[in-house]
């Protein structure tokens, strides 16, 4: 490299840290995200710490009192619309030069026992516990939802689909149970990843905990963290607690994403399942007749863009050394909480999309009665009626629809008795010993529907078992949350607490 190539670079980037391109790249976004979504849990965390401090011994209380004042000094609100200072490298810096700026040299014994590793990896977690009790109770608002849409569309007859063909008569309602079902397996994945989460890095210090004898599970509990991670090292190098939660929500998007594949079809005219209210479509700009279903499109195009979000959070953490390490931190964690948020929104505007849209029953009942989604109950009553193997009714069945297909007759108003008796004859040699009533009844969808009331099946009278414990679970879900949420709140309220015993009493 040339002396003047060397200089030309020196002039532009700098020669002090940090960098010009160092500093627009890394250290400002870092900034503007910690300045937004990590002072208050810094500032938490600065409470506990010091009142542990002081708690076991190892600062006194005049100058506990001392650094507590410069905390309260501390602007939330003014800290969030600072421009990023290039005199400090971060967020953690800035606010501790801010403290002994205040406080005197004194307040530097706040970083006692503690370093920028474990605080950070606390900040990072209380930050994520916080969004996914968010998204939660968002999940929970679907779940609500698909739960009532259950009830509503119980006897919504309609076909249900394998390998995309007409398989066999169900309901709506079956599927939004099959839908809530799912969505209750997402959340409880959710809810494992909080407890992985919601555990304690704080006293770990930079990987090896400390010399001074301080109180890891003091400050675990005034913080709110319900468990603590034992190992020091892993406490600032473990990041499977956000892998976790990536898979987690990575796994859910895809799960939704595969029903609003489902929705975008059936609002097709073609298939006139449903029509979305006015708030969730748009119109054409040259086709009057459009009415384009455009918030499902964008909730699946959106899922997908979850699916990326945490697929870059697991990509960032592949191959990386085990130990503190900001691949894992301050560029990571953005994806993350992106992800969130868009999952968070999916949930609640999919539940207003399906909670106003006009279900077409009509159209999917009438389909349902002419298809031959209907005939595997025909092959069944074979069995019962017949005395015969269910593979020889089965047979006799196919046959039968075979037969009328190649004739181009697509509907079961052509399905008659003597046609199928005509194959039941060639097959078996016998005819059936069947009625037009009992053949009425195997090939009507409601009755196909109403005698599978095994657990798991359609019929309705299951269907409202189903329901009740649905919501039954619903309610122990949300009592999980409120929980949660309690366990955060008494944990603030005792730092409170402390601080002004601490201010007002002798130890």
């Amino acid at each position: 490299m040339t002396t003047f190539h060397r200089q030309k670079i020196l002039d532009m980037e700098g020669i002090r840290f940090p960098s010009k391109t160092y500093r627009e790249l890394v250290l400002e976004p870092a900034y503007n995200n910690a300045k937004m979504n990590s002072i208050q849990p810094m500032l938490q965390i600065h409470y506990a710490h010091l009142i542990m401090l002081y708690e076991e011994g190892i600062v006194n209380k005049e100058d506990a009192i001392q650094i507590v004042q410069s905390l309260k000094k501390i602007d939330v609100e003014e800290v969030k619309k600072r421009r990023y200072d290039s005199s400090y490298e971060d967020l953690f810096f800035e606010i501790e030069h801010f403290l002994i700026e205040e406080g005197g040299e004194i307040a530097g014994n706040l970083h006692i026992a503690r370093s920028r590793n474990d605080m950070g990896i606390a900040i990072y977690r209380m930050n994520l516990r916080k969004r996914l009790l968010n998204l939660i109770e968002a999940s929970l608002h679907l779940r609500k939802s698909l739960n009532e849409l259950t009830e509503e569309h119980l006897d919504t007859v309609m076909i249900g689909y394998t390998h995309t063909q007409q398989a066999q008569p169900t309901t709506l309602g079956h599927y939004f149970n099959a839908m809530t079902d799912m969505l209750t397996r997402d959340i409880n994945r959710l809810m494992a990843a909080y407890n992985t989460v919601n555990q304690s890095s704080m006293g770990a210090a930079a990987l090896t905990t400390s010399g001074f004898p301080i109180n890891r599970q003091s400050v675990q509990e005034m913080l709110g963290f319900e468990e603590r991670i034992d190992n020091a090292w892993d406490a600032v190098a473990g990041a499977d607690y956000i892998g976790e939660t990536a898979t987690s929500i990575q796994l859910a998007a895809i799960n939704l994403g595969r029903s609003m594949q489902d929705l975008l079809l059936w609002g097709t005219q073609e298939y006139g399942a449903f029509k979305l209210f006015s708030p969730y479509v748009q119109i054409s700009s040259i086709m009057p007749q459009k009415q384009n279903p455009v918030s499902i499109e964008h909730m699946r195009s959106l899922l997908s863009g979850v699916v990326g979000d945490t697929q870059t959070v697991l990509t960032m953490m592949h191959n990386t050394p085990f130990g503190d390490i900001v691949d894992t931190e301050d560029d990571m964690q953005p994806y993350m909480w992106k992800g969130m948020e868009k999952l968070e929104s999916i949930y609640y505007l999919l539940s207003g999309v399906l909670m106003t849209m006009e279900v077409n029953k009509e159209k999917l009942y009438k389909r349902a009665k002419e298809s031959f989604a209907n005939v595997t109950e025909l092959a069944d009553t074979l069995v019962r009626t017949n005395n015969i193997s269910f593979r020889k009714a089965h047979e006799i069945v196919s046959s039968s629809v075979k037969d009328l297909t190649s004739k181009g007759k697509e509907s079961l108003e052509e399905f008659h008795l003597s046609h199928l008796n005509d194959h039941a004859e060639k097959i078996t040699g016998n005819k059936l010993n069947l009625t037009e009533k009992d053949l009425k009844d195997a090939l009507d969808p409601k009755h196909f529907i109403n005698i599978r009331s095994l657990e798991g099946g359609p019929s309705p009278e299951r269907m409202k078992n189903t329901i009740e414990d649905r919501a039954q679970q619903q309610s122990h879900l949300n009592s999980w949350l409120q929980k949660k949420r309690d366990v955060l709140e008494s944990a603030n309220k005792k730092i409170n607490e402390r601080i002004k015993r601490m201010v007002n009493h002798d130890k």
